[in-house]
């Protein structure tokens, strides 16, 4: 998902380069969503992750 943001990124830099303002404006709302929805998703496993922790005793 980071690299389809990073892709509309790129696309938005080029169409703004080129001086198409509504291509690179729609391409930039792409990339700003899948952006902030990947770290939404980072954050989410990151927490699960934590919370089920290890299951190991900590004494043998």
């Amino acid at each position: 998902m980071l690299y389809w943001s990073v892709v509309f990124f790129v696309i938005a830099i080029i169409a703004a380069i080129l001086g198409f303002g509504g291509v690179a404006a729609g391409a930039a709302s792409i990339a700003q969503v899948l952006f902030f929805l990947f770290l939404v998703l980072f954050i989410v496993s990151l927490i699960v992750g934590l919370g089920r922790g290890s299951k190991r005793p900590l004494i043998p």
